[in-house]
């Protein structure tokens, strides 16, 4: 592994991920948690709350992965996976509860980021890492050599058939107003196209 993980929860959760994870939508979660601990470290959080940031991170897109392809979205499937790796550890219920909640509330704009820090923090790093946002600054040349050494792999490819795969083959994954309802609208009026989903 080419990072070091707060705590003895969050490297188990990285081992966890790995085994179960596309390449590609790994590396991007590891790149979420960079740049959220990166701010996160700057707002002050403790080490309790960074390693319960890691584990969110590590999971939001954990519902993507064929071991938890259940009926909800995968934003939910995601969080419920994560609550229930938390459940073998001694973690207080509040702390699991955000964590669950940084992880279900991902693609929620507007209200992620009302939700504390951890959901915060968890939504920017997605932002950030999709070009959506630039939380970094300026002066980060450490942090984006980092951040390279996990390759993006066709990331916005490789996620959004994921989720659109998932959707074909049980709608209800995919509500009309969510995103993942958004990208399988998008492919189905295009079927036949490659590459990134417009709705991306």
């Amino acid at each position: 592994m080419e990072v070091s993980f707060v705590g003895v929860v969050a490297e188990s959760a990285y081992e966890h991920v790995r085994s179960v994870l596309r390449p590609a939508i790994l590396n991007h979660s590891i790149r979420v948690w960079v740049v959220a601990d990166h701010l996160g470290r700057q707002e002050g959080l403790d080490e309790r709350e960074r390693e319960a940031l890691a584990v969110a991170c590590l999971f939001h897109d954990a519902g993507t992965a064929d071991a938890y392809d259940g009926p909800q979205r995968f934003e939910v499937e995601g969080a419920d996976a994560a609550s229930a790796f938390l459940a073998a550890y001694d973690w207080p219920a509040s702390l699991v509860q955000k964590v669950w909640e940084a992880i279900a509330l991902h693609t929620s704009p507007g209200i992620a980021e009302r939700m504390g820090p951890l959901t915060r923090l968890v939504r920017l790093g997605v932002l950030t890492d999709f070009g959506a946002a630039d939380s970094l600054g300026t002066n980060h040349g450490e942090l984006s050599a980092l951040l390279g050494r996990f390759p993006r792999m066709d990331i916005e490819v490789v996620l959004g058939e994921a989720v659109v795969d998932q959707a074909l083959r049980c709608p209800g994954k995919a509500p009309k107003s969510s995103w993942p309802g958004g990208l399988l609208a998008a492919r189905l009026a295009e079927p036949g196209y490659t590459g990134v989903n417009p709705a991306f």
